[in-house]
């Protein structure tokens, strides 16, 4: 058999010659062409030359005696026998036929391109199949120039088959070492160093949500994304949305990319390649457009259904012709493998002083003392239930990586090395934190939580926390349907996972003070402002068009996230209830609001988007929800209003609603009214000819019918919602809608609060309760048993 395989030659029935890597390429190279998937050219040395080249002068008898015996928790005599290996792997000659056959199959490929680069990776036999998968396991050398250097990296690639982190990896895995072999792939190099670069995943890699494509992206060579060098850009790609030709990126996410990895001219192996900073105004900008972010998620599910499984891909684009290519793609090994069934959750039940924070990898929760290593050298001071900080990982630190409780990462994005290896163990990390060497002193107990949504939370002292078991075939039928309360997108794809029936109460404010934090006018008006306020807005729409479609692509990426979540089930997005004081608390909102004594019922809700003053306002939050809805296709989102005192409002909000081509009935729009004003009770039938059903919030209508003020602790204790005159409003609501066969549910905090409120709306005939999230299961098993 030949020493040598071209990749247009391989497939995954090639597995045991050329790995899991190789094989890979091969089988995209062959089959996915002809939809769009673009692969650099290669080849790749077969396992069987490996074997052989091993068994010379005795090198298999050295190597098989230095493993024999050798205790992988011992890191420094790891290290030593591993150096031994490596040295004695690069000092043997390549057999004679091995090393005429690529040298002959690299004139061949060269010969194109006399210029050209090359990448020479591993593609070991165990590596990256459904059961075995490492990330960074065995070296990679880029930018590698003429057959010599070329000749010299593979061998360098054999040898990193018994670097520290590869024999621990094989020791944990109860793989025979003498097993493994390994292929090294020799692949044309695509121009990234002045393009850009990333992994892309064909589900969330967090929640294990699957209707998604994640994709991180940054500038230069992809190298510095998954050793966590770098903190990317990130996006979400919508699936079906995608499939159905619509607009459908969910999220785009500006990282930090302060740095990137390009060639040097420096041809020795191992100096190939260099970090340089890069320019502070690029820092701020996406590196990708909207069509390169598509058309990366259309090869991606591409490759996914060719597969039939979640993988993990690599990207690059060449800066040269501007092409987008794939170089790897593996297996996703660790969501894909989890129960569809039960879900599991981690519970936070208090909170220390926050120390830093950065990106959440993980949903779980890890405690424990502070152990900051700078580099491998300390690895031996490293105990098991230590939480590792470090500015970055790396591949060398594995043999203590299933030690950490946690990891705490200065640099990195969530699919760096940190990242990936911290998902395999099953360890919570949080990556991206910036200071974290600096701000977490060695032995500080420390509890670090990333069961908090995309931010990854580091609080002092050891805290304590909970784990809920829920399994999903489990749960009983109950006559009403159980929504949720979702404040923020960064939870929903994780939230969607808990049993449900859609959510109930999508809070529009909470999507503009996190993903914006801008006051709208602000925005709007930015040409009038001056000084600290004008230089953070101008630093928030950098990489926009425009200040109003920052606001409008924020506020669509956030609804959009969570209506693409829970599709197709139902999602209630409420428009803005800011109420005066908590939209002065925006950047640049002392410029525009009033001081009201009681803003709880002032200028709030409909009767501030029928002001003059606001209505612009009000049209780019319209402007968003009808492109989630009629241009990404996302039809499971109802609007709600809020706060709609008199039905002069609710006239008046309908028609400025179709104004803004939000129109009752087309495409299949429902608008629901906040039922949470006494008048809504009292009148309920008036206001639902305008309304196609009511949501209660029983917070405000239980303080507006028993005339306090929730927030005042001199009254605070009389707020009840089973008090009988607030029940009585609850009943007038519901018994109207039915009635009128209108939907009506309930969005406020009672019947997670109350039991018996609960139970009393299911025997009313309520058709949704929507509830805090952390109350589902428990509500939901209760109302079960009382059913």
């Amino acid at each position: 058999m030949s020493n040598v395989l071209w990749f247009s030659t391989l497939g995954m029935a090639d597995l045991d010659q050329v790995g899991g890597k190789n094989a890979s390429l091969g089988e995209m190279v062959a089959n996915l062409a002809s939809a769009g998937v673009r692969v650099p050219d290669g080849f790749a040395t077969t396992a069987d030359a490996y074997r052989r080249f091993i068994a010379q002068e005795g090198l298999s008898a050295t190597i098989i005696e230095a493993m024999a015996g050798l205790d992988t928790e011992d890191v420094v005599r790891l290290a030593e026998v591993g150096q031994q290996v490596r040295t004695a792997i690069v000092a043997q000659p390549l057999p004679g036929d091995l090393e005429a056959e690529i040298r002959t199959a690299y004139d061949e490929l060269v010969a194109a391109n006399p210029q050209a680069s090359f990448a020479v990776r591993s593609s070991a036999t165990a590596e990256d199949l459904p059961d075995a998968s490492f990330a960074g396991q065995q070296e990679t050398f880029l930018n590698i120039r003429g057959i010599d250097a070329v000749l010299l990296a593979v061998k360098e690639v054999f040898a990193s088959l018994y670097n520290d982190r590869a024999i621990a990896y094989r020791v944990h895995h109860e793989f025979e070492h003498e097993t493994v072999a390994l292929s090294a792939g020799v692949q044309r190099m695509v121009r990234s160093d002045v393009g850009a670069s990333g992994v892309m995943f064909t589900m969330d890699t967090e929640s294990g949500f699957d209707d998604a494509v994640f994709i991180t992206s940054s500038y230069g060579l992809g190298e510095a994304v998954v050793q966590g060098a770098v903190n990317p850009d990130e996006f979400y790609v919508y699936k079906p949305g995608l499939r159905a030709g619509r607009p459908a990126i969910l999220k785009r996410s500006v990282g930090g990319k302060a740095t990137k990895m390009v060639y040097t001219f420096d041809a020795a192996v191992g100096r190939t390649t260099e970090f340089v900073d890069v320019d502070a105004a690029e820092q701020g900008l996406l590196s990708l457009t909207d069509a390169e972010v598509e058309e990366l998620a259309r090869h991606a599910l591409v490759i996914e259904e060719h597969y039939g499984r979640p993988m993990d891909i690599e990207w690059g684009k060449d800066g040269l012709d501007g092409e987008l290519y794939v170089l790897q793609a593996r297996p996703e090994t660790v969501k894909s493998r989890q129960s569809a069934t039960t879900v599991s959750r981690y519970r936070i039940s208090e909170r220390g002083p926050l120390l830093v924070e950065g990106r959440a990898i993980g949903q779980k929760i890890g405690a424990g003392p502070v152990r900051v290593l700078a580099s491998a050298d300390q690895m031996r001071d490293f105990q098991r239930g230590d939480v590792l900080v470090a500015d970055m990982t790396d591949p060398d630190w594995e043999p203590i990586m299933k030690r950490a409780s946690a990891i705490v990462t200065n640099r990195g994005g969530r699919t760096c090395h940190a990242a990936i290896i911290a998902r395999e163990l099953g360890i919570p990390a949080v990556v991206g934190a910036g200071n974290a060497t600096s701000e977490l002193a060695d032995g500080r107990e420390v509890t670090v939580s990333c069961a908090e949504g995309d931010t990854g939370f580091v609080y002092e002292g050891l805290l304590d926390f909970a784990v809920e078991e829920t399994d999903m075939e489990a749960m009983p039928d109950i006559p009403v349907g159980i929504m949720m309360n979702v404040g923020t997108p960064d939870q929903a794809f994780a939230f969607s996972r808990l049993p449900n029936e859609g959510v109930g109460l999508a809070r529009l404010e909470f999507i503009i003070n996190r993903q914006i934090g801008i006051h709208p006018k602000a925005l709007l008006d930015l040409e009038q402002l001056t000084g600290t306020v004008r230089e953070q807005v101008e630093a928030a729409v950098a990489p926009y068009a425009s200040p109003r479609e920052y606001f409008v692509q924020r506020v669509t990426e956030g609804v959009a996230t969570i209506a693409a979540a829970f599709a197709p089930k139902p999602v209630i997005v409420r428009m803005s209830d800011f109420k005066s004081n908590e939209y002065a608390n925006l950047i640049g909102g002392d410029l525009y609001e009033p001081h009201e004594e009681n803003p709880m019922i002032g200028y709030r809700g409909a009767s501030r988007y029928l002001s003059q003053d606001f209505r612009e306002c009000f049209a780019m939050e319209c402007e968003a929800l009808k492109f989630v809805r009629d241009d990404m296709g996302l039809t499971n989102v109802k609007v709600m209003i809020p706060f709609v005192r008199t039905l002069t409002e609710a006239r008046g909000v309908i028609e400025l609603l179709a104004d803004h081509g939000l129109r009752r009935g087309e495409n299949d729009l429902q608008v629901i009214m906040m039922c949470e004003v006494p008048s809504n009770a009292v009148i309920a039938d008036q206001f639902l000819d305008h309304f196609d059903g009511f949501s209660i919030g029983s917070n405000d209508m239980t303080q507006l019918t028993l005339g306090l003020d929730r927030d005042s602790a001199l009254v605070a204790a009389g707020f009840d919602e089973r008090d009988p005159a607030v029940k009585e409003m609850l009943s007038r609501a519901i018994t109207a809608c039915k009635a009128r066969g209108k939907y009506i549910g309930i969005c406020g905090q009672g019947p997670s609060d109350h039991p018996d409120l609960a139970e009393w709306l299911l025997e009313q005939g309520i058709d949704t309760m929507s509830l805090n999230p952390d109350t589902v299961v428990e509500t939901w098993t209760r109302l079960g048993r009382r059913a």
